[in-house]
């Protein structure tokens, strides 16, 4: 009878060790599944978020300009007959992205290249005494400006700035009796137009820069001209809505 029994014992004892192995065996595959799904997982998000750290960046520009002068008037300044050339690198960086649905940039402002035509000989005031002209030349900063931008991204692109400088001339400016350094305050609109990829046109149609020696010394003839100003501009990255 007992050995028997043992017979019979003998078949359930394999099968019960046959169903613990394709137990475990099961396990282990449900694991690494579970792992390498937790693994792409954690690379999909880590993709987002460097996506929406990127895209959440501000957008950054800058803007290869140059500035010509094609006349001047007597409002805020004396003097006259007088002309301002410039060339530099501005950069724009976003402020905040829609400002009752206008986008605001910083500025800042490089000038290498100032030049000033001026009458050779004047008075206190900047008024010419002679018909012969020489040009000075000089270099300025724009330390702080404001760039507002309206329909950011699309193919025309309005655009208002304004910009408070510190101009410097090898020679004292528009009057023998005035200074080297003067202060200088810019008021520029036009448009920007989209190009291709990262580059845009800038072009200043209606400027209006005004530059005096506030009144450091006893002469400041000042001067206000209009001015067309043009600008290259390139990408730097950011959440740009036209890339």
């Amino acid at each position: 009878m007992q050995s028997s029994a043992c017979r019979h014992l003998k078949p359930s004892w394999s099968s019960l060790r046959s169903v613990m192995v394709q137990t475990l065996l099961r396990c282990v595959l449900i694991l690494a599944f579970l792992d390498s799904c937790r693994q792409g997982g954690g690379e999909t998000v880590e993709v987002a978020r460097r996506e929406d750290q990127m895209h959440s960046m501000p957008q950054r520009e800058i803007i290869c300009e140059g500035l010509v002068s094609y006349g001047n008037y007597r409002l805020f300044g004396a003097a006259e007959n007088a002309k301002l050339y410039a060339a530099g690198v501005e950069y724009d960086r976003e402020l905040w992205p829609d400002l009752f649905h206008t986008r605001v940039d910083a500025v800042v402002e490089i000038l290498p290249v100032l030049l000033l035509t001026q009458p050779q000989k004047t008075d206190t005031w900047g008024n010419p005494l002679t018909r012969e002209r020489k040009i000075v030349s000089g270099a300025g900063v724009t330390p702080i400006g404001l760039r507002f931008l309206w329909r950011d991204g699309k193919e025309i692109m309005p655009y208002f700035e304004v910009k408070a400088s510190v101009l410097g001339f090898t020679q004292k400016a528009l009057s023998s009796e005035a200074t080297y350094e003067n202060w200088s305050f810019h008021l520029s609109q036009g448009v920007k137009v989209r190009l291709r990829r990262r580059y845009d046109l800038r072009l200043g149609l209606l400027s209006d820069l005004h530059f005096s020696d506030a009144f450091v010394v006893r002469s400041n003839p000042a001067l206000d001209v209009m001015n067309v100003d043009v600008g290259l501009v390139y990408h730097l990255g950011g959440s740009k809505k036209n890339h």
